[in-house]
């Protein structure tokens, strides 16, 4: 068995694992009061987070959703949708990207989650403009 590693992306602790499947599976957690990425939509992935502990507020086109423990979310491809953590409690989720291939974005954009003061080195500038940057080569397409 493959041993995932965790990494802070954008201020959310991720631990993607390894599939034989067509997708991408991560594990998150999000702390309290953590914003999400920048809106964004992906040309190709279909995405889903099942929330496992907590709750977390999500825009899907446009609509507002709180997603608590137990529910999910499904969002297709070419949908502006975003994320984040307004509660006083952590949130954890699943997250699904199919196909595979996003899981690059999480490994190359997050810091490991046992380097020094790894969850803020995940929100530093210069990494923020670097996704900015480079999102597109992930298809994350941030919507301005």
């Amino acid at each position: 068995m493959i041993q995932s590693t965790s990494k802070w992306v954008l201020g959310h602790k991720v631990t993607p694992y390894f599939t034989s499947g067509d997708y991408d599976l991560a594990l998150g957690e999000t702390p309290p009061k953590v914003q999400g990425p920048p809106p964004h939509s992906h040309n190709s992935y279909k995405e889903s987070f099942l929330i496992i502990d907590g709750e977390m507020d999500f825009m899907v086109n446009g609509e507002l959703l709180k997603v608590k423990a137990g529910e999910s979310v499904d969002i297709p491809p070419k949908t502006v949708h975003t994320f984040s953590n307004s509660s006083d409690q952590p949130c954890k989720w699943v997250n699904i990207h199919s196909p595979k291939g996003f899981r690059e974005f999480f490994e190359k954009m997050g810091v490991p989650a046992d380097e020094t003061d790894a969850v803020h080195k995940s929100v530093a500038p210069h990494l923020i403009q670097e996704v900015i940057k480079t999102a597109a080569d992930y298809d994350m397409h941030i919507q301005v």
